[in-house]
């Protein structure tokens, strides 16, 4: 198939990216480069530099595009609630012009790179896709308006759409001559951030709330190595039937707390990782755990790489390879 990629240049776009080559297509990337790395991206790709909301300059009638996975997005909640202007201007309004290039150019699939955040605080755990969605920050909010467009255009238009709710995201996709992992500026992602204290690159972390409704007072997050992530995109665009919108959480269904991931940070890093409680941020819930049985009922997904030691110890791997050591890939 001939696929669109936006945001490929990023950290899950440019692994799903790999991913969809080795299966053998052909892949079109766009991003504009402003969060993502040129590094990342798979010299076997095609590589469009303009913004997702320019997409109808790529995906036009007779281009023959077979489907779009869109990842390009902004994606830090406690930033989304001081500037939810932006969130609004890129998450929502440049994904409608994204599907309505789509639309004009015939195109019969879209994966959409959804949010566990589209839940808020969840009254039951594990959370499954029956859920009320009631998000707690801009972010949430913004991606959860994008599900509800597609279901409109799955619905009007006979679409093919599929939207992938991630959990918590971690670890690195490393191959000979190729490392791709997380590489934000600035940083909100606990491991990389505690990676960064580890190198000697911080001073301390910080944990935000340790007052939480939880075993150890902390937030609980259920986290997904990336390539487990990444296979599940392929499996979408494969199971996408036109005229639905189907919705697919992925996580392990493990909750990892703060606090645990620090143990299992310095764990892998050999580093006494010094901690500094912080208040509560805005916006952020207590608890997030999937319950990911639809998509292995209905994609055949069963992540082959649910341990915590081992996305952190990947993580550290490319963080010293590629961050530290001066690495090309990103």
């Amino acid at each position: 198939m001939k696929l669109l990629v936006t945001g490929g240049a990023g950290y899950v776009g440019s692994v799903v990216t790999r991913l969809l080559l080795d299966a053998g297509h052909e892949v079109v990337v766009l991003d504009d480069l402003r969060t993502g790395h040129a590094e990342a991206l798979a010299p076997e790709a095609t590589f469009v530099r303009a913004d997702v909301a320019e997409a109808a300059t790529v995906l036009t009638p007779d281009a023959g595009f077979d489907g779009v996975l869109h990842f390009a997005a902004l994606i830090a909640a406690g930033e989304s609630m001081v500037e939810p202007e932006r969130y609004w201007a890129v998450n929502t309004v440049g994904s409608l012009a994204l599907l309505d290039a789509a639309r004009i150019a015939r195109v019969p699939r879209f994966v959409f790179s959804s949010t566990a955040a589209v839940y808020g605080n969840p009254t039951e755990l594990p959370i499954e896709e029956t859920a009320a969605p009631l998000p707690t920050n801009t972010y949430g909010a913004t991606k959860l308006a994008v599900d509800l467009a597609l279901t409109s255009m799955a619905t009007a238009h006979g679409l093919a759409a599929v939207s992938l709710r991630y959990f918590n995201v971690a670890g690195a996709y490393l191959r000979p001559g190729v490392a791709l992992g997380e590489r934000h500026d600035p940083e909100t992602h606990l491991i990389p951030i505690a990676l960064q204290v580890a190198a000697g690159r911080r001073d301390k972390l910080q944990l935000f709330g340790d007052d939480y409704p939880t075993s150890d007072g902390t937030c609980v997050r259920d986290y997904i190595h990336v390539e487990d992530l990444a296979r599940a995109h392929l499996l979408a665009l494969a199971a996408a039937q036109p005229g639905n919108h189907r919705v697919y959480n992925l996580g392990n269904g493990n909750g990892f707390s703060n606090r645990q991931v620090v143990e299992a940070v310095r764990g892998v890093t050999g580093h006494p990782l010094p901690v500094e409680m912080a208040p509560r941020r805005s916006g952020d819930p207590a608890a997030l755990v999937a319950s990911a049985a639809r998509a292995r009922a209905d994609l055949g997904w069963i992540p082959a790489r649910p341990g915590l030691p081992e996305i952190v110890a990947d993580a550290w791997t490319f963080y010293q390879e590629q961050i530290l050591g001066g690495g090309a890939a990103s």
